[in-house]
C-alpha cells in the first residue's frame, strides 16, 4: 500500500464561526483505494498558499511511500531544505497529512487509531469548553461582560462540563508582549470572581490569554487572579519568551502549546516550568510526534490538554491521542451543529466527557459534500491579530478569536 493521491478541502464554518474562519482538510488516497482525512492547523499564510505548501510536502516527502513509515516521512519534512528545526508552516502541513495516514492505517486494519498507538488507556476523556455567548447575548458586549460569562458558565456546568475557559484580558496584537492596563486587570478579576461565585467548586476555571503580555505584565495579571484558583494560566507571554519567571512568581499552573510545534519546542516549554501542554495536533507534528511530546511531559510530571480552535477532524485526532496516554488532563471541545454534522455525530460530549470512537481509523464519517458546500470566500487568516496598540483609557473589548476585519 502506497500513498497515491491528494485533494485539499478548505471549508468555512457558517456563522458564528467558532473554530476559526476556515478549516484545511487534506484528503489522501492510497493506491488500494483507502481514503484518509486529516486537518492542518496552520494560520500564518492564507489557505491558497497553504494548499501549495501541503501539496509540496506531500509530493516531495510522502507520495509513493507506505503510510506506515510515519517516522521516515516526518524526518524528511523536518529536515527539508537543510533545516532540521521546527517550522510551523511546513510541520503544520505535514501534521494534517500525517493524521490522514493514521486514518488510512486504521481503516486498512479495521482498528481505531488509538489501538495502533498504544491502545486505549482511558475509557473516557474529560472535556472542557470555551464560554461562547448565548443567542440572546449582545455582541461584542458579551466578551467584556462578566455577568453574561457567568450565565454561560452555569449553562455549561448544567450540561456536565467540569471546566470552562474564558479570556477577558484584551486582544492579542502584532506588537508582542505588553503591560496590561488596569482596566484589563480589573475586568479579568471581575470575570474570575463572577464565574467562581456562579459555579462554586463544580468547575475549574481556565484563564486564557494569547501570549499578549510582557513578563512583568503577565506576573501582575496572574497574581491578581490567583485568589480564584484557576486550574491554569494559558500562554501568558509570547511563544518565544521565557515563561520561567512567570511560573515561579504566579501560583497558578502555566499552560501553553497552541502555537508550538514538535517535541523540540515543547521540551523547551517544559524546561521553563510549564506544567500543562496544549498541543494542536494539526500543528504540533501530528499524532505520532505528539505522542512523543506526551512522553516528554511524563518525565516532567506534566499533563496534556490538547487544544482545539479548528474543525472536528483535528478534534478526532486529539481524542485518539488522549485515549492512549496516561497523563491526559482534559481535551478542548467545540460544540456547534457544523462540527457535529461534518463528522456525522460520531464523536460527542456526554455529561462533560468524550468517549473515544471505536470505528476504524479516526472513527468519523466525514461529510465531504457538506464541507465543499461551504467554501471559504474571505481573504482573512484563520486567526487575525490586532495591529493597533491596546488602550489604557478603557476596556479593550475584543471580538474573540476570529474578529471581523474592518
Amino acid at each position: 500500500m502506497k500513498l497515491a493521491d491528494l485533494d485539499i478541502i478548505v471549508t468555512a464554518p457558517p456563522a458564528p464561526g467558532w473554530g476559526g474562519r476556515y478549516w484545511i482538510i487534506p484528503k489522501v488516497t492510497t493506491d488500494t483505494g483507502i481514503v484518509g482525512y486529516g486537518e492542518c492547523y496552520a494560520s500564518s499564510v492564507g489557505p491558497e498558499a497553504m494548499k501549495a505548501v501541503i501539496t509540496d510536502v506531500f509530493e516531495r516527502h510522502m507520495q509513493g511511500e507506505n503510510p506506515e513509515n510515519i517516522e521516515l516521512m516526518f524526518r524528511r519534512a523536518y529536515s527539508a531544505g537543510f533545516t532540521q528545526r521546527p517550522d510551523v508552516t511546513v510541520i503544520g502541513a505535514f501534521a494534517g497529512l500525517e493524521i490522514a495516514c493514521w486514518d488510512i492505517l486504521g481503516k486498512d486494519r479495521d482498528r481505531p487509531v488509538h489501538a495502533l498507538i498504544g491502545g486505549r488507556m482511558n475509557e473516557r476523556i474529560r472535556a472542557y469548553t470555551y464560554l461562547y455567548p448565548r443567542p440572546s447575548h449582545p455582541m461584542p458586549q458579551f466578551w467584556a461582560d462578566p455577568d453574561m460569562a457567568a450565565e454561560v458558565a452555569v449553562d455549561m456546568v448544567e450540561q456536565g462540563y467540569t471546566a470552562v475557559k474564558f479570556d477577558p484580558a484584551g486582544p492579542y496584537t502584532i506588537r508582542g508582549g505588553h503591560m496590561p492596563s488596569m482596566h484589563d486587570i480589573s475586568l479579568s478579576v471581575a470575570f474570575c470572581a463572577k464565574i467562581r461565585a456562579a459555579v462554586g467548586d463544580r468547575a475549574d476555571l481556565l484563564f486564557g490569554t494569547h501570549g499578549q503580555f510582557s513578563t512583568g505584565g503577565a506576573i501582575r495579571l496572574g497574581q491578581a487572579i490567583q485568589p480564584y484558583s484557576p486550574l491554569w494560566y494559558e500562554e501568558p507571554t509570547p511563544p518565544d519568551a521565557d515563561m520561567s519567571a512567570v511560573a515561579q512568581a504566579v501560583g497558578i499552573p502555566i499552560a501553553t502549546g497552541e502555537r508550538l510545534t514538535t517535541k523540540t519546542e515543547f521540551a523547551h516549554a517544559l524546561r521553563q516550568g510549564v506544567s500543562i501542554l496544549q498541543p494542536a495536533l494539526g500543528r504540533s507534528g501530528g499524532i505520532w510526534e505528539t505522542k512523543k511530546i506526551a512522553a516528554l511531559a511524563e518525565t516532567f510530571n506534566a499533563q496534556m490538554a490538547p487544544h482545539l480552535y479548528a474543525g472536528p477532524v483535528e478534534w478526532a485526532a486529539n481524542v485518539h491521542l488522549s485515549a492512549s496516554i496516561p497523563n491526559i488532563l482534559m481535551a478542548e471541545t467545540i460544540e456547534t451543529p457544523f462540527h457535529h454534522d461534518l463528522i456525522g455525530g460520531t464523536i460527542t460530549v456526554e455529561n462533560g466527557y468524550i468517549t473515544p470512537p471505536t470505528g476504524p481509523g479516526l472513527g468519523i464519517n466525514f461529510n465531504e459534500d457538506l464541507a465543499r458546500a461551504h467554501p471559504f470566500t474571505d481573504d482573512g487568516l484563520h486567526l487575525q491579530m490586532q495591529e493597533d496598540p491596546i488602550s489604557y483609557h478603557g476596556i479593550n473589548n475584543f471580538a474573540g478569536g476570529a474578529p471581523v476585519k474592518t
